[in-house]
């Protein structure tokens, strides 16, 4: 059964080498630091988690988010080394030459070059159902020029649109699929 969690305002990233697009969404959970008398068996259970290093899906999309704003240091602990991207790319590539941690970071890195203001909000709250989760978002950045085949001036503000869902196994993203409206983010960037 598919259950979404209350409706909630987060900032997202994405990723855009050659014009494609990644996001995520954002939750927080309780850390054992923050625990009072009164902790449930549930928070408790969510920081035993944190200890072991089995995340609880809403903490690995908080800390996905944070990936996507730049904190690097988050990947390790929530990219399989076996992480894999499934997206169909400007190039014409599919994505299985994204891997790792290394790789996401790379693309991470490649998108942010272009657009390092890049910020990301929820338009719907994730879905989460067993081991997957999806959400859709908005994106709204600062073109900052070296886009291939852009007319657009340095400057320009874009926004646009897309879907992620990933596959978590151990606490860890294993997999990662993407649709964005590259439609509505290249013709703002005046490349049609």
């Amino acid at each position: 059964m598919i259950t979404a969690p209350p409706v909630r305002r987060h900032r997202a990233r994405l990723l855009v080498p050659a014009a494609l697009v990644l996001l995520a969404c954002t939750a927080t959970t309780a850390t054992a630091s923050d625990a009072s008398p009164k902790t449930t068996a549930a928070t408790t259970t969510t920081d035993r988690n944190h200890q072991q290093g089995k995340q609880q899906p809403k903490a690995m999309l908080d800390n996905w988010l944070r990936l996507w704003n730049g904190d690097y240091d988050r990947a390790p602990g929530i990219i399989s080394p076996a992480f894999r991207v499934h997206a169909a790319l400007l190039d014409g590539g599919d994505g299985s030459a994204i891997r790792g941690v290394d790789g996401l970071v790379a693309w991470i890195a490649q998108t942010r070059a272009a657009f390092p203001d890049l910020r990301f909000t929820e338009q719907v709250a994730p879905l989460i159902d067993g081991h997957y989760a999806s959400v859709r978002w908005t994106a709204t950045g600062t073109y900052a020029g070296g886009f291939p085949g852009a007319k657009a001036e340095p400057g320009t503000l874009i926004t646009f649109t897309g879907t992620d869902t990933l596959r978590m196994r151990d606490g860890r993203f294993v997999e990662y699929w993407v649709n964005t409206d590259t439609l509505q983010l290249l013709t703002q960037l005046k490349v049609l």
